[in-house]
């Protein structure tokens, strides 16, 4: 435990100044959709590695995040509990802050109300209807708004505004990535369509009002040719490549005393197995993500 604290503070940069820190989620994007895009601007701030989601949807991967957690590694031969501490350690070298534990975590498990003791302004956008301000997520946030678009990550930056007088925690969810996979101004075109709010709840209402109705009125989606998976996934890799632009030319205004941790909450299935999507499934692709951390180059 000491060789840890040690390696700890010798991670902590001088002076007394916090970081801002600046927290994305690209949503449902695979661990080798990123790894085949080009990255240059995100790559200036750590080379990206594969980790797992502790869930498969974006719900529960998001409060998993806002308790101060991030994907993991899956390490063999030790406690679970040690793989918490460690992470909770972390948070130093994140936030510039010497006395970060697990106990100041606590009762609330969550990181939003850290951060706001600890005098951050923490401001959320989210592009995910699931993560709307009406849901629990946003509690301890001084602002949190659901994205004037639901893909357009550039629209998000630009209402952010960092502080004199105290860091900025930004908490992002971008939905490029996530089906349609369509760029800012893009409309589906020829990619296959799935009713309900982008493919989730698709004809939910319909059915549950008058299932056998339902059934006999309503032709189910077919499913997908392979052809089409591979244009979803060459389109996500497209869009990865895409928010990889859009970072970068946040990254030119941000303070120097910026900290950024970027990742997807899920992966994604195209075809995989007979799968499609994420969420109701338990398959290594959906829980394979990237991840990448470190302070402004």
């Amino acid at each position: 435990m000491a060789g840890l604290i040690d390696r700890v503070k010798s991670l902590i940069a001088g002076g007394g100044k916090l970081n801002n820190l600046v927290f994305i989620v690209f949503d449902s994007c695979r661990w080798d959709a990123y790894r085949a895009a080009r990255t240059p601007n995100l790559d200036r701030i750590a080379a990206a590695e594969k980790r797992y989601s502790y869930a498969s949807w974006t719900s529960p991967s998001h409060y998993t995040f806002l308790m101060g957690m991030v994907p993991h590694l899956s390490p063999k031969g030790v406690f679970a509990s040690n793989v918490y501490r460690e992470e909770f350690a972390l948070w130093s070298r994140r936030l510039n802050m010497a006395d970060v534990e697990f106990g100041k975590f606590v009762p609330q498990l969550s990181l939003p109300h850290f951060l706001k003791a600890a005098g951050y302004w923490n401001e959320g956008w989210v592009s995910l209807p699931v993560l709307n301000p009406m849901t629990s997520m946003s509690q301890h946030f001084d602002k949190y708004e659901l994205a004037p678009s639901h893909n357009d990550l550039s629209l998000i930056f630009r209402q952010l505004q960092f502080r004199d007088d105290r860091p900025s925690f930004f908490f992002l969810n971008t939905g490029e990535t996530h089906y349609p996979y369509l760029l800012p101004g893009e409309k589906p075109g020829d990619l296959p369509h799935i009713s309900g709010v982008h493919g989730v709840f698709k004809h939910l209402d319909d059915f549950l009002k008058n299932p056998s109705e339902f059934m006999q009125d309503k032709k189910e989606d077919e499913f997908f040719t392979p052809a089409q998976f591979r244009a979803f996934y060459d389109k996500q890799v497209a869009c990865v490549e895409h928010l990889d632009r859009v970072v970068g030319e946040f990254m030119e205004r941000c303070p120097r005393n910026t900290y950024f941790m970027v990742m997807s909450d899920h992966g994604e299935l195209f075809g995989e197995d007979g799968y499609f999507g994420h969420g109701p499934i338990f398959h290594e692709k959906v829980f394979e993500v990237f991840y990448l951390e470190g302070r402004l180059p």
